[in-house]
């Protein structure tokens, strides 16, 4: 069955942190080995909201962009909801998408969306996410940071999706990577020896953790889209093949992973 020889590559929308943007994200994701690269669909997304503050000038060049704005003791927040919005309208343009993968300030965005969206308040219009990567990632209602009004239940109750958690030995923030951990079931965690943000490079035992959660994912993806083709014309396989060209020519590759940055 020609479908078969085809291992659908899950799709993912990207979220960078506070005060980067999406070409960044992607320039950091380049030090990850060719190997983990290949099996994913990355799409990057820049934040709404420009800000000027970062601590990546002179690493990188402006514009950089943050999701939301809170105050130092995280309890108010500003553009939460606009930036929740923003995220959604993108899922459809770009979409559909299988999973999230978000760092710092687009991982905390992004480990609330599960939660957001069971209760109903937030990503209804796209279908539910089925697995999310989380760098550096905080938990909204938790014991640093309060949760914004629409995100107040998003961990009401556990978040039963697959979930792979990259906690760095040196972040200083790592308790509440920790604290996040509990709100998820039967999660997926890797640790790197650098600090926040995205690892630097994955190890001979980071990659078999990524490389084994992305076969999952991708075993997964294939069986649910073969069985819905086996239900539908034999032309269906043609079809496959055909998109599965076009998509090659139409996105942008780097390390054979197709990666594009949306505005």
């Amino acid at each position: 069955m020609l479908n078969n020889q085809f291992k659908k590559k899950p799709r993912i929308l990207c979220l960078h942190g506070h005060a980067s943007s999406g070409k960044i994200f992607k320039e950091d994701m380049k030090n990850w080995p060719e190997i983990v690269l290949e099996k994913m669909d990355l799409v990057f997304l820049d934040a709404p909201f420009p800000t000027e503050n970062s601590s990546l000038i002179g690493r990188f060049d402006p514009p950089y962009y943050e999701w939301f704005q809170d105050n130092e003791d995280h309890t108010v927040y500003k553009n939460f909801d606009q930036a929740v919005a923003y995220i959604e309208d993108h899922m459809i343009k770009w979409g559909p998408f299988d999973g999230v993968l978000g760092v710092s300030q687009g991982s905390t965005m992004t480990a609330a969306l599960p939660g957001m969206q069971r209760e109903g308040v937030a990503f209804t219009r796209v279908p539910k996410v089925k697995f999310l990567i989380l760098i550096s990632a905080y938990k909204l209602g938790g014991k640093t940071f309060s949760a914004p009004e629409l995100a107040k239940n998003a961990f009401s109750s556990p978040i039963d999706i697959r979930s792979l958690h990259i906690i760095g030995e040196k972040d200083p923030t790592k308790c509440c990577n920790f604290e996040l951990l509990e709100s998820f079931v039967n999660p997926t965690v890797l640790y790197h020896r650098g600090g926040h943000g995205v690892p630097n490079g994955l190890d001979e035992n980071g990659v078999k953790i990524v490389l084994g959660f992305l076969n999952k994912i991708q075993t997964v993806l294939s069986e649910k889209e073969n069985m819905s083709c086996e239900t539908s014309s034999p032309c269906c396989h043609y079809f496959d093949l055909v998109r599965s060209l076009f998509s090659r020519k139409r996105w942008t590759s780097m390390k054979n992973a197709r990666i594009e940055n949306v505005a």
